[in-house]
């Protein structure tokens, strides 16, 4: 996209998250970069206030609370080359006619990758721990435990079973390396030579289940992995065993995994669940063998910071006839969250 001039461009998001994205030394090379006017953040695009901008827009900087991008905004804003998402995933987002009418699409999803991964790791450490299950105890108890009931706790030699070698998963397993486990993971498009050059042992689904200590989900919501966990694969994994997920819910089988936990046989620690929130009356609770969290392992407060600073690189390599490090292709969104 070189040209004589900055490329008009318009935000297109829920407003509160700007300042976060776009802190003032950002927001300054923004501006220096492109014809913006800071003050414009479209949240309809069928609202006649936004018109005129999106009438002349070349480039949008999108993020959560954006419109969908479909047939209609192609309408209202013919002029439109770029969309610089400054979120994780467009899946839902872009719709067929931007696709088919070859507008370019970044996303900033690498970098939200970055603080899942740093998530799942503080979890894997913790459970190998039993934190969880201490703390509850120390509540109660006030007494330290005895040796006897943490012999079979710890971080070396635990096995950490990946489920896709997705950016969030390429990221947890650099972030494995120093650490004294034995890595395993599944994922259908990485070969044997791969999975090791990324310090993992590659295995089919239910070995690696079999096998695991603890299992992270990081593979994408796509039909081949709708309910990938299902109670028959639930109950491969060891007695005792913990599943982390902060991909979706969806991958989960929501009743089976319930029942497992029930039970008390396995731990979990959810970032994610299906439905999301779960119900108020959910017996995942009040179960002490279950850590929940608000889907905050992606990109929170000052962490957003690096999803603008993709969006103003972007959009900088973009205004110099460079193309986008960041990418996404329509033949990609098959396999890729």
């Amino acid at each position: 996209m070189p040209s004589a001039r900055p490329p008009r461009t318009v935000f297109a998001m829920d407003p509160v998250h700007l300042p976060l994205l776009f802190p003032p030394p950002l927001m300054a090379r923004l501006t220096a970069t492109a014809d913006l006017d800071p003050a414009v953040v479209v949240r309809d695009f069928a609202d006649p206030a936004a018109a005129d901008a999106l009438a002349r827009a070349e480039v949008l900087v999108t993020g959560w609370g954006c419109p969908r991008l479909d047939d209609g905004l192609l309408v209202t804003a013919p002029r439109l080359r770029a969309v610089l998402h400054a979120a994780g995933s467009v899946r839902s987002l872009v719709g067929e006619a931007l696709w088919e009418r070859g507008i370019t699409v970044s996303s900033a999803v690498t970098a939200n990758a970055v603080p899942v991964a740093e998530y799942t790791l503080a979890m894997i450490l913790l459970a190998g721990k039993d934190t969880f299950t201490h703390r509850e105890r120390f509540r109660v108890t006030h007494a330290y435990p005895p040796p006897a009931e943490t012999a079979a706790t710890g971080n070396v030699g635990r096995r950490i079973g990946v489920i896709g070698a997705s950016r969030v998963g390429r990221r947890l397993l650099d972030l494995l390396r120093p650490f004294d486990f034995t890595v395993l993971l599944h994922d259908p498009y990485v070969t044997p030579a791969e999975a090791a050059a990324l310090g993992a042992e590659s295995l089919p689904l239910d070995a690696l289940l079999r096998r695991s200590d603890v299992v992270t989900l990081h593979a994408p919501d796509i039909p081949e992995t709708y309910r990938m966990l299902d109670r028959g694969r639930l109950a491969l994994v060891r007695d005792g065993g913990v599943l982390i997920n902060t991909s979706r819910g969806a991958l989960v089988d929501p009743e089976a995994l319930t029942d497992e936990l029930v039970s008390g046989r396995l731990h979990a620690i959810l970032d994610v669940t299906e439905p999301e929130p779960l119900p108020a009356g959910s017996a995942l609770y009040r179960l002490p063998n279950v850590f929940l969290t608000p889907h905050i392992a992606g990109s929170q407060g000052t962490e957003l910071e690096r999803l603008g600073r993709i969006v103003v690189e972007e959009l900088e390599r973009l205004v110099a006839g460079l193309a986008p490090r960041h990418q996404v292709l329509h033949a990609d969104l098959a396999r890729v969250a």
